[in-house]
Formats: C-alpha cells, sequence, structure tokens
C-alpha cells in the first residue's frame, strides 16, 4: 500500500485509484459544490505518487466536467453529477442522443469520398469488391468538445448526391438524410464492441495522450428486406462518450 488508499498492488493504474479517491472526495456532502481541491503538491503527499499521476487523473475529471482549471489558482470542483454513459442504439443517430439529453451535437468532416469498397467493407455490405462507396468520415463533438471519430460506407448507387449535401454543418444527422432523402430505413443491426490502443492521429483528434485506450464499436444496419444499408465504424473517447448496453431477462 503506497498511501491515502492508493495501493501499487491493485490491478488498476495509480492514476485511476488516484481519480476513484478524487471522486470520492466530490461526492462527500460536507464538501461545497465548487469547493477548490488540494494542491498538487498536498495530492503527491497524500497519495504517495508522482505529480504527473496526480495531473493524469485530474485531466481525466476535467474532461468528464467534474473540475475546472483555474491557472495559477488550482482545480474547482464544478458541482456537476458524473456524466451518465451513452446507451449503445443502432438505430438512433447520434445527433438524436445528444439532443434527447440536452447536449449540442456537431461534426468536423474529416474525408468525405467515393472510393472502391475493400474486401471487408464489400462483405459487410454485400457488395462485389470494388464497387463503388460513399466513405464519410467525421469527428463528432458533444458541446464543442471530440468524443468520437465515424467513419460511414454506403454503397454510392443508393445515394446519389450524398456528398452534395453539407457535412460541415453541425446538426446533419446521417441516419435523418437516409430515412428522409434516400427512403433507407434501417429496422435492425449487428453490432461489435472492441477496445485498443489509439493511433497517434486519433489520440489527436480526441484529445488523448498517448498510450490511451479507445472503444471501438462497428455495426452493419439492415433495411427491411434484409439489404444492409451502412457499414460504420466508430472510436469513442473512453471518458468523453462512455457507452452502456441495457440488457433484460429475456422475459
Amino acid at each position: 500500500m503506497a498511501s491515502g488508499g492508493i495501493s501499487r498492488d491493485d490491478p488498476r493504474p495509480l492514476y485511476k485509484q488516484v481519480k476513484d479517491r478524487l471522486l470520492e472526495r466530490l461526492a462527500d456532502a460536507s464538501l461545497p459544490p465548487t469547493a477548490k481541491l488540494a494542491s498538487e503538491r498536498e495530492l503527491v503527499e497524500r497519495y504517495g505518487v508522482s505529480r504527473i499521476t496526480i495531473r493524469q487523473a485530474m485531466r481525466e475529471l476535467v474532461n468528464e466536467g467534474r473540475l475546472r482549471s483555474q491557472p495559477g489558482k488550482g482545480f474547482y470542483a464544478t458541482g456537476k453529477p458524473a456524466r451518465p454513459a451513452f446507451e449503445l442504439e443502432l438505430l438512433r443517430s447520434f445527433t438524436a442522443t445528444a439532443e434527447e439529453r440536452g447536449l449540442a451535437p456537431g461534426s468536423r468532416l474529416l474525408h468525405g469520398r467515393i472510393e472502391p469498397a475493400g474486401e471487408r467493407i464489400a462483405a459487410a455490405l454485400q457488395l462485389a469488391p470494388a464497387t463503388p462507396v460513399v466513405a464519410l468520415r467525421r469527428l463528432r463533438l458533444i458541446d464543442g468538445v471530440p468524443v468520437a471519430v465515424g467513419e460511414d460506407w454506403i454503397e454510392a448507387a443508393r445515394v446519389p448526391g450524398l456528398l452534395a449535401l453539407d457535412w460541415r454543418g453541425q446538426n446533419r444527422s446521417l441516419y435523418g438524410e437516409l430515412r428522409h432523402r434516400f427512403q433507407l430505413e434501417p429496422v435492425r443491426g449487428e453490432t461489435v464492441l472492441s477496445a485498443r490502443l489509439a493511433d497517434p492521429e486519433e489520440a489527436a483528434l480526441l484529445q488523448l495522450d498517448l498510450p490511451a485506450a479507445v472503444l471501438t464499436v462497428e455495426q452493419v444496419a439492415y433495411a427491411a428486406d434484409d439489404r444492409p444499408i451502412n457499414l460504420t465504424h466508430s472510436i469513442h473517447h473512453p471518458t468523453r462518450y462512455p457507452l452502456r448496453l441495457e440488457q433484460g431477462t429475456g422475459r
């Protein structure tokens, strides 16, 4: 045991343990909602860890909206509760999910182009290899903060003019366009969840320090005739856009 409830025998990284201790402190009813936290030096002494470890824990809490930094003064509680996880729902768009929570969705277009489908994309969309597909890659934002990188592939012949739309607009929904402009209505889908280390470009887009883990989601949406509509591959910031999957008993 290091100190302050931090154990080097715990399989969790030290900064995660520090973060949990700080979350317990923020949940203390005796702490004023916007109280100033102890200084970095005091936290280093309290928990017996390095200043880098303390800073990493604080950075995550700032990203999650639990702390705010005042340069030269320190860190203060925001009084905000922990950000709840986002439901993993294939048939609801990123835009609709954010707006339902009262959050402001946004996007930054990374690329929009027509390209020949590689083997993996062609197989997912049930197309012959090299069939032209629209590839739309966007950085997704919540309240102006990057939370995910998403790329969609759709058979180009089914969505003529899709790339002529202004995808730099903050609230344009791909699923909304597919439904209303092209009459492509997703009714079911398949999802694969995974996790891996971010590459340098992904880390830069999502404002992560390397090495950093990201959540990955790959989804195929199908129309009522069982024909695939689109393949989506998204990379999620692990703390800004956590995912929740609700399960029942099957009854």
